[in-house]
């Protein structure tokens, strides 16, 4: 079945390669922004009252993004672009009232819900991938990687770099001023034409607008849609590219079900980015610490598998698509999470490690990766060595592949005294087609193992496409996978079935058929921005073929101009279930086949507004029991400078007897205030039930230089039953300093 499926899907996308590869929209002849160097000094204050200002040429007559691509915004906003030896400058007003609205001061909180200017800038100009860099009025930064086949759901603002800003706010329009230093942008020598589009996020009117004119149903920074940055002369080359980021720590830890392992210690590491070549970078990492990342936010996990939570910690984002774009969502042969942390989230110590990555020349990508952890009392200490390359191939295709091997290296820890766990070892191929103009794209796939004591590699194969147009889109994904398949360095869900009878761990492979089609229509008039109609399919069936799981799902999506949405969903479930499956306390639901139908209402209220609000309510059938789930988030916004959150998610859960009932409580306040752009304080509470766990997180960051942070962060973990018994608690002081060499 796999050999002939690869061949099949290979077959379509060589198809769609012929039929459509051709169909590129000239964009960069039609938009072009020239940039001459500066000829005077530029001073970042949010002025642009210098003569190389003045001198530049403007950009303008933006076009309308959302909610519909026609015709142009109701505010203009012009764009300028100089540079000088060190930094390249972008001069950008933007048409306003003197009153904005501003989700918060802290910085890396995205631009979808507040008024903000993001640049999108890809200096390589091969329309794969590129840097963002966003400003709101109170000069709050946030930054992010892209690359090809990014939604905006998968921007997370997680990968930070050093670049400056300033702004000024006016009776009538804004002003930013913003300076990105040659060596945060990675380029290739002698590249007079680079790759941008700026988006102009004006929430007061729900509008969103571009520089190009690009089509609603992209994101705005898919760069196949870039305009070009037409240089006087090549830009120049940073000579000497070196990053120092040295931290000290300092913590108090108490384990309150150990009393005698109340701990002060003191500790120090160093980060730091050394240029190879003006694409290439090299990362390196000695005894890191990530104490002051936030706290995952938790859910309520209705599911029989395990959560996907993503990456926060700083080291493990830039290129990360190198490593992390492999698989599909339920099968990711790289998680980076898997390095330093276990599925509980409990730290492994990190000793150190290193990274490449980035272009090695202007088609071909590279990233290596060696971290090694520290061994434990029952715990081997672990290498894991992550090899990929990604060969940019016809105009916005690729072919990527990736070694991947983790291995212990004690002998005597009780933890490999299972064979399996002596070493994983994981390569694969993918080749990801996308046509010129993004519509259609398509993918195949294939997947090995190795693990010792198992004679022949095991394998996960996938291949499917997708079409990507104004008012439809579609998306079908079909795979398998053997039951002996692992990925000690990634996330593989539904494989590990646990049988709550028999406390065992059964491995089963399966395969799998995806489909979603969705239909958008744009009402000219009416307090309708958008209404869709969505369909989801998912098929998993055993490896002989019969069936284990099929979920429908038929949502209708309606998004308001007053930025308020309401999605209404069915739900259609059946379950061949091979296991016992406990829900409660009670007896295990036995093996057997269970349908189960379900519906739903989501709403989110106007995000403009002081007092916003968040809730799902889904009630029907679960198994062979019911379902009632809800799920409110209220906010209170104090503009600029506070936050105030409460989230609350319940499920009951009722079986009929002997299978028992359960009630899941999950109730997380968050409280967020900014005393500027450069001090934050967060304090974040989770009630978990499920987990048995009451967290309170309270973080005080201080950003005293660019790049540059002091944090004091007091962690405390209760048990909910019985409640507020103290597990353990932590003080910690942290501060890292940004040294450029």
């Amino acid at each position: 079945m796999t050999k002939s499926f690869v061949l099949l899907s290979l077959s379509i996308i060589i198809n769609l390669t012929v039929s459509f590869g051709q169909d590129g929209m000239k964009f960069q002849e039609q938009f072009q922004a020239l940039v001459n160097k500066a000829s005077t000094p530029i001073k970042i204050d949010g002025m642009l009252d210098e003569s190389s200002w003045i001198e530049a040429k403007a950009a303008g007559d933006f076009f309308m993004k959302w909610p519909n691509d026609i015709g142009r915004p109701k505010r203009k906003t012009e764009i300028k672009v100089t540079y000088d030896n060190q930094f390249i400058y972008f001069g950008i007003k933007a048409i306003d009232t003197n009153f904005y609205i501003v989700q918060t001061l802290k910085r890396d909180q995205g631009f979808f819900d507040t008024d903000a200017v993001t640049i999108a800038i890809d200096p390589v100009n091969q329309r794969t991938n590129g840097f963002l860099f966003s400003i709101t009025p109170y000069n709050v930064q946030s930054e992010d990687l892209v690359v090809v086949g990014s939604s905006g759901d998968e921007l997370s603002f997680s990968w930070d770099n050093k670049w400056y800003s300033a702004t000024s706010r006016h009776e009538t329009y804004w002003i930013a001023e913003i300076a990105i230093p040659f060596s945060t942008l990675r380029f290739k020598e002698g590249k007079s034409t680079w790759g941008l589009n700026v988006l102009r996020s004006d929430a007061k009117n729900n509008e969103y607008s571009t520089w190009t004119d690009m089509p609603i149903n992209f994101p705005f920074f898919d760069f196949g849609y870039s305009g070009a940055l037409k240089w006087d002369a090549p830009p120049p080359v940073p000579g000497t590219n070196i990053s120092l980021i040295p931290y000290l720590t300092g913590s108090t830890e108490g384990n309150k079900e150990q009393p005698s392992s109340k701990l002060t210690t003191a500790n120090a590491g160093f980060d730091a980015k050394v240029a190879l070549g003006p694409a290439l970078n090299l990362d390196l990492t000695i005894n890191p610490d990530f104490s002051q990342v936030e706290v995952d936010k938790q859910v309520t996990n209705l599911t029989r598998f395990d959560m996907f939570f993503p990456e926060r910690r700083t080291f493990f984002l830039e290129n990360d698509d190198l490593f992390s774009s492999f698989g599909i969502p339920p099968i990711k042969p790289f998680y980076s999470r898997s390095i330093g942390l276990d599925k509980n989230g409990n730290k492994i110590p990190i000793l150190g490690g290193a990274r490449i990555s980035g272009n090695l020349t202007k088609k071909t990508r590279v990233g290596f990766m060696s971290m090694q952890t520290k061994g434990l009392a029952d715990l081997a200490a672990q290498n894991y060595t992550a090899l990929t390359f990604s060969q940019q191939v016809q105009a916005r295709s690729m072919v990527k592949g990736y070694f991947l091997n983790r291995e212990s290296f004690e002998k005597n820890k009780n933890s490999i005294n299972d064979p399996l766990d002596k070493f994983g070892r994981n390569s694969g191929l993918e080749y990801i087609f996308i046509d010129k103009s993004g519509r259609w794209n398509g993918w195949a796939s294939y997947h090995a193992s190795f693990k010792p004591e198992i004679e022949k590699p095991q394998y996960y194969a996938s291949g499917g496409g997708g079409y990507l147009g104004k008012n439809l889109t579609f998306i079908v994904d079909a795979g398998q996978i053997t039951d002996k398949y692992y990925a000690d360095m990634g996330f593989v869900n539904r494989v590990e079935n646990y049988d709550a009878i028999l406390d065992s761990v059964i491995r089963r492979g399966f395969q799998m058929l995806y489909n979603e089609s969705k239909y958008t229509f744009y009402p000219k008039s009416g307090r309708l921005n958008q209404f869709a109609i969505r369909l989801e399919n998912f098929s998993a069936l055993n490896l002989n073929g019969t069936l284990n799981e099929r979920t429908h799902d038929l949502e209708f999506q309606f998004s308001y101009r007053n930025t308020s949405s309401l999605v209404l969903h069915l739900h259609n479930n059946v379950n061949h279930l091979l296991y016992n499956t406990a829900f409660t306390e009670k007896t295990p639901i036995p093996p057997g086949e269970y349908k189960a139908m379900a519906t739903g209402i989501t709403y989110s209220s106007d995000a403009r507004k002081k007092l916003s609000m968040k809730t799902d309510l889904e009630a029907g059938d679960f198994f062979n029991g019911k379902l009632l789930r809800y799920e409110v988030s209220l906010n209170y916004r104090v503009q600029p400078w506070g936050n105030f959150t409460m989230a609350v998610q319940h499920a009951t859960l009722t079986f009929p007897e002997p299978y028992g009932k359960n009630n899941l409580f999950l109730i997380a306040p968050r409280v967020e205030i900014n005393f500027s752009n450069t001090l934050f304080w967060t304090t974040f509470l989770q009630y978990n039930s499920q987990r048995n766990n009451f967290n309170i997180n309270s973080r005080l960051q201080w950003r005293y230089k660019p790049m540059s942070d002091m944090f004091l962060v007091y962690s405390d973990n209760y048990f909910t039953d019985p409640f507020m018994r103290n597990k353990n608690r932590a003080v910690v002081f942290k501060m890292n300093y940004w040294l450029n060499l």
